[in-house]
């Protein structure tokens, strides 16, 4: 078996991964099809945010456990229909053990989807603003290793965009919460060089179009 190099781990089926998914199967089949996969879609941008948002303080393997139950609590991720929630509604998401109950957070998707709303009648839409932040080729490290990955928990881009969703009044938007939803959303590909993920989130990157 080859030498693996640090961040990687050797999966039953043959294949280098990123050692972050190892700890479960759910997490190695969204780190193969989604994570540093371009997306496009506002509702599935919005719904990333907002689990950023959750995740504080846990890890991202517990939200991903419950994301289906936050699917349903939240309409699908619908930002017309979170905008409308009611104090009623967060008492009523506070009652539901499938999700993080959490005030703040919950609070703060309301406010988030109310500020996204606005958002989209200036911009078009959600994926027209943040893909605006995608970072220059010649920024990104030219190979990506676990000792660099490390030092990149915030970057230039995230912080630039975290300061101006909370201009506009999104809250749970932090500059490392930031480049988290960068990451996933695919606009960088931080699957470290030498996982075998890299190439295909890297090939549907150079697919996509604004």
């Amino acid at each position: 078996m080859p030498t693996l190099t640090p961040g990687h781990f050797a999966s039953p089926d043959g294949l280098t991964r990123c050692f972050w998914c190892a700890a479960d199967p759910l997490y190695v089949h969204y780190h193969d099809t989604e994570w540093g996969f371009p997306v496009r879609d506002d509702p599935r941008l919005f719904e990333k945010i907002t689990l950023e948002g959750f995740q504080s303080g846990l890890s991202w393997l517990t939200i991903l456990r419950k994301r289906e139950n936050f699917r349903a609590a939240f309409d699908q991720f619908d930002i017309e229909k979170v905008a409308r929630y009611t104090p009623r509604t967060v008492e009523r998401l506070l009652t539901n053990a499938g999700i993080v109950r959490h005030r703040g957070k919950i609070e703060s998707t309301i406010n988030n989807a109310r500020r996204c709303a606005d958002l989209v009648d200036r911009e078009g839409s959600l994926a027209h603003f943040v893909w605006r932040f995608e970072p220059e080729p010649a920024s990104r490290p030219k190979r990506l290793t676990w000792d660099i990955l490390r030092t990149m928990a915030t970057t230039p881009e995230s912080t630039a965009l975290s300061k101006e969703l909370k201009q506009r009044g999104w809250t749970f938007v932090g500059p490392t919460t930031m480049y988290a939803f960068m990451q996933a959303m695919g606009l960088v590909n931080d699957h470290l060089h030498g996982c075998d993920v890299r190439a295909h989130a890297e090939a549907a990157r150079a697919g996509h179009s604004d």
